[in-house]
């Protein structure tokens, strides 16, 4: 699978968590799909990362930003489980940063580069 079909299977399933999210009450804005090297380089300087190459390089993770009906902006776990429960659920080669151990990114959903 080339790394555009790759990314076209990423976007339908973001495409799926958006309308999901939407379904649901909440309000999305988009954060971060493609990030530069040079700004990779700058966030593992800023320990706002822990990886030296970022799916987002290669545009197979976004950031998304959800607002709840009552709460509005949330980063919290709990709130967002649903919705990394769903994007978990879409493809065995999705990824929640919510559900991680080691570093809890919620904002982030990503696809494993194949």
């Amino acid at each position: 699978m080339t790394l555009s079909d790759q990314q076209f299977e990423f976007l339908k399933d973001a495409c799926l968590l958006i309308t999901f999210a939407v379904n649901k009450g909440w309000k999305v804005t988009g954060g971060e799909l493609h990030r530069p090297t040079e700004m990779q380089e700058l966030y593992l300087q800023q320990d706002k990362t822990t990886v030296s190459h970022s799916l987002h390089q290669d545009r197979l993770a976004i950031d998304l930003n959800f607002f709840h009906p009552k709460k509005g902006l949330t980063y919290k776990k709990e709130d967002l489980q649903e919705l990394g429960d769903f994007w978990e659920s879409l493809s065995p080669e999705n990824s929640w940063g919510g559900n991680w151990t080691t570093f809890l990114d919620t904002p982030h959903f990503e696809r494993k580069k194949q």
